[in-house]
């Protein structure tokens, strides 16, 4: 039998769009501060490859980014900046800005088998139901889901025409609706399914591995849950087959992320750094509408990240964190080409 989890980060929709304390707007001399440590990163030649967190000062905001990787570990697992006016701010500076960000927060993994450290967000014109789909390369709607990382990280530049706005809901909240109302269907949550590497997978391995949504380590739980490649998983003729139960568990999981109840929406702006445990909180995107030009069209930068005050992991997660001890650098897809890049190609499919 699966107990309610106590934690900080079961929270409500209602409840998180009425509080404050998950979100620090940057004041003027705060902004300036960021900006005055990009110029000493630029004045030191430095770039994404060569840049340390020492080339990067941050003496006030640096405290606020601990804060903030304090809340993702041991408050609601999420946490959103703004304030910072980007406006006129050329396109690598801004790359490089976010990146300088990030030394301060954790470390950068590999967000797929081509070794792009800094993802571009933006719709190249993907399915996210096709074998290789990915949800960052597209402008349909998202299911709540994690990314395969401790903290993934958010640098909005652009916003789209129409939509595009920002859900989050707590797995852990999740849980303990389930622990109360459908403990049996919790229990099954916490057994293996059969989830597609989407084409991720190291060579020789099979395209498909066994890992749960939920589970348990020193009393620190973890979900991770991406429906589409438990969906995905069931196209190989030797993965496990879906049990009724299975299927009645993952529906009811998602009938509560989807409740009003559990989630909250916002937009955001500009400027906007946002964060998330993927842990302890699900993030989704309404599908969206583009602008025509270019340069106008939607574009967010990702950071998949191992933070220093991570939780320790269950072995059940092996697959994807091949070190589940506490602040370890681990999670992502390793890249597969002997290589790291800092931006993400491809070209919009009509």
């Amino acid at each position: 039998m699966v107990d309610v989890y106590r934690s900080p980060a079961d929270w409500r929709g209602d409840e998180m769009a009425r509080r404050q304390d998950w979100i620090h707007r940057f004041n003027a001399d705060e902004a300036a501060e960021i900006l005055a440590a990009l110029a000493v990163a630029k004045e030191r030649g430095r770039t994404m490859e060569t840049i340390e967190k020492g080339d990067f000062p941050l003496p006030t905001v640096g405290d606020l980014l601990a804060r903030a990787r304090d809340a993702l570990e041991e408050g609601p697992g999420i946490y959103q900046f703004r304030g910072l006016d980007i406006a006129g701010l050329p396109k690598n500076d801004l790359r490089l800005l976010y990146w300088g960000l990030g030394k301060h927060m954790g470390t950068a993994v590999s967000q797929s088998k081509d070794g792009d450290l800094l993802g571009d967000v933006r719709n190249v014109g993907v399915d996210v139901n096709s074998p290789q789909g990915r949800g960052y390369k597209s402008n349909q709607r998202l299911s709540f889901h994690t990314d395969s990382c401790d903290v993934v990280g958010l640098f909005v530049l652009r916003v789209a025409r129409e939509g595009g706005l920002s859900l989050l809901a707590s797995s852990v909240a999740i849980h303990n609706e389930m622990a109360r109302a459908r403990p049996d269907l919790l229990e099954v949550l916490y057994q293996p399914f059969a989830w597609s590497w989407q084409t991720q997978e190291p060579p020789g391995a099979a395209p498909w591995y066994p890992q749960p949504l939920f589970s348990m380590k020193d009393g620190r739980i973890s979900c991770r849950y991406i429906r589409m490649h438990i969906k995905n998983g069931q196209r190989f003729d030797d993965a496990p087959r879906l049990t009724e139960k299975q299927i009645e568990a993952l529906d009811y999981f998602d009938q509560l992320a989807w409740s009003p109840a559990f989630h909250f929406s916002f937009m955001f702006e500009p400027g906007d750094i946002q964060f998330v445990n993927n842990h302890v909180a699900l993030h989704s995107r309404t599908a969206f509408d583009d602008w025509p030009e270019e340069d106008r069209r939607r574009h967010l930068l990702r950071m998949w990240m191992s933070a220093p005050n991570s939780r320790p992991l269950s072995d059940a997660l092996s697959t994807i964190y091949r070190d589940r001890a506490p602040g370890a650098v681990r999670g992502g897809f390793p890249t597969r080409t002997g290589r790291y890049i800092y931006e993400s190609t491809g070209t919009l499919v009509d």
